[in-house]
């Protein structure tokens, strides 16, 4: 524990990645580092994602909330598509406004919170979410070592766009024979020499995992540190952005020294909405009661679950809507596009080489068996047995027998869908517009200081002094936005301090505090910093006697950030 009384707790997430590693019984796989985590920690072999793909997946993972439950649940919303040019993107998702980035929970109670550095989230990230995000973010950084720190690490090289073929690339090392396909996959040279793409491309990340390991070790923090090892969905055609096995079922290895037995294995269900619930359950900080996501470790862990779920909806150009849900055996899956091919274009995923030899060997006719399910027409409802038939090929949803698995499988995603509200029932044109009336994106209201003395118990707001007035009626033009506005000015009587409020609801504040800025016996500030630590404000700042600079930014996420406003005050 830090002098605080907290853990520190450290994320590494690879993306893009099922659980091929050898300590998930992988024949081929080379993960020595992952491997070791294993045997110093816990493995979970029945975590799985809340989407096959990364950004509504991950506005999961962030904000503990289902994406159809928040608006995220169309992949790819902050990007333009040439091709189509009618889809109501770019936006920033407008999550109800009592929604937060989980990190934030964590920075009101002292942690340092970084990321390093993908977020993907559907939505601008917040500047209040992270006191670091950046390809430099790292628990080194913080100013005081003994500062319990949430660190997040994401290791990219798993990605999709890792698996394109690169030039000078040498996969010598990999045996093509002795890698296993899936069923649905067709044995082919190209087909072998990708997945040998995907293991080397593992491995690598393992090896930067082992380096953040170590880096703990050298710190002195691996006995108070919590490590998480995940990954946000699965990485092949049939798999990524999809919610079969393949698209959703992931890695999750915690090492928690004296609390959970090394090298054991936990065979709950567990959802990755679970991860942020679970870190603030770790660090003390009470859980707010709207997260959906269940804590699965920590005083506040909830019982196991029965159910997982997922979904997929508008990925890239093309819409769909399916739903899926999953207990340890069975999984239901239900198209609400039953006459659309499974194989919608989507440009992104055409560029994948196993995507690329599916494609040619449809063409030719030369597909057969379990490699033609992707190609032909959709049913209605899917329903596998996982354990008999863990590549979902035999489709069991028409059988009698499975009938009561059926009904009861139905009515668990039935259920799920009426708790969090389903927003995929509204087109997504039709949701946007509600967020952005007239097409034009909200803007968070900038905030308003409010000195606090005790002569003056935060009654007044600080306001600039009014302008001279003119015999003219001429109007005068307003300063470009970008144009800060010039500092407010206040002498206080000490002991000082002064609140934030901003006028829109489910605003966080931002500020950053800049002691002495101002030019001897002038109004000028000095240069402001480009770069300056923004804090999160909680509670009322308390000033130091002499000058102190404040800057302040609001902002709610989906929203415009506020222009940033600024006061000096002098408080002797």
């Amino acid at each position: 524990m830090t002098r605080h009384g907290r853990p520190n707790i450290l994320w590494i997430s690879f993306e893009d990645t099922n659980p091929f590693y050898g300590c998930y019984g992988d024949p081929v796989a080379r993960t020595p580092n992952v491997d070791r985590l294993a045997a110093e920690g816990c493995r979970w072999p029945n975590a799985f994602s809340t989407a096959g793909v990364c950004a509504p997946a991950r506005s999961a993972i962030i904000t503990g909330m289902y994406p159809i439950s928040i608006g995220t649940h169309h992949m790819r919303t902050t990007h333009t598509e040439a091709a189509a040019p009618e889809l109501p993107t770019p936006y920033s998702a407008v999550v109800p406004h009592y929604v937060k980035c989980f990190t934030e929970y964590l920075r009101a109670a002292g942690y340092y919170c970084t990321n390093n550095v993908k977020t993907d989230y559907q939505f601008t990230p917040p500047l209040t979410a992270w006191d670091e995000c950046s390809r430099k973010a790292h628990w080194r950084n913080r100013p005081d070592k003994d500062q319990p720190f949430f660190a997040v690490f994401n290791l990219d090289r798993t990605h999709e766009s890792g698996m394109w073929p690169k030039e000078g690339e040498d996969l010598s090392r990999w045996d093509l024979s002795a890698i296993p396909l899936p069923p649905y996959f067709p044995d082919t040279p190209k087909m072998r020499l990708a997945m040998a793409r995907m293991y080397a491309n593992i491995e690598h990340n393992d090896t930067l995992l082992g380096r953040l390991l170590e880096q703990l070790r050298e710190d002195g923090l691996e006995e108070n540190t919590i490590v998480f090892h995940w990954s946000d969905h699965g990485p092949l055609p049939r798999g990524k952005r999809w919610p079969y096995d393949a698209g959703v079922h992931v890695p999750l290895i915690v090492r928690w020294p004296g609390h959970l037995a090394p090298g054991s294995v936990n065979e709950q269900l567990v959802s990755t909405i679970d991860l942020g619930p679970t870190v603030l359950s770790l660090a003390g900080v009470p859980i707010p009661p709207h997260l959906q996501g269940r804590a699965f470790l920590g005083e506040q862990a909830a019982p196991p679950r029965r159910y997982v779920y997922m979904s997929r909806d508008r990925y890239d150009q093309d819409y769909d809507m399916v739903r899926a849900v999953r207990d340890k055996r069975f999984k239901y899956i239900r198209h609400y596009y039953p006459n659309t091919p499974y194989m919608i274009w989507v440009s992104y995923l055409n560029r994948h080489p196993i995507m690329q030899e599916l494609w040619r060997l449809y063409l030719a006719g030369e597909l057969t068996g379990p490699q033609k399910l992707l190609f032909e027409p959709r049913p209605v409802e899917e329903l596998y047995d996982t354990t008999a038939d863990p590549h979902e090929i035999n489709n069991l949803a028409a059988d009698p027998a499975y009938a009561d698995e059926l009904q009861r499988l139905r009515q668990a995603l039935e259920e799920w869908r009426r708790e969090v509200g389903d927003m995929g029932e509204i087109a997504e044109a039709e949701m946007v517009r509600r967020w952005y009336p007239g097409g034009k994106q909200p803007k968070t209201a900038a905030p308003v200081f409010v000195p606090l003395t005790v002569d003056s118990p935060a009654v007044t707001a600080l306001t600039a002094p009014a302008a001279p007035s003119h015999e003219s009626h001429e109007t005068t033009t307003p300063a470009p936005a970008e144009v800060p506005a010039a500092p407010l000015h206040a002498k206080l009587a000490a002991p000082a301090a002064v609140q934030l409020y901003c006028a829109t609801q489910g605003a966080s504040i931002a500020y950053t505090l800049e002691p002495n800025t101002l030019e001897p016996n002038t109004q000028a500030p000095l240069e402001q910093s480009p770069h300056p630590r923004w804090l999160l404000y909680t509670a009322p700042i308390r000033l130091p006697l002499g000058q102190t600079t404040v800057r302040a930014k609001a902002i709610r996420i989906g929203y415009a950030d506020s222009d940033e406003v600024m006061a000096v005050f002098e408080v002797s």
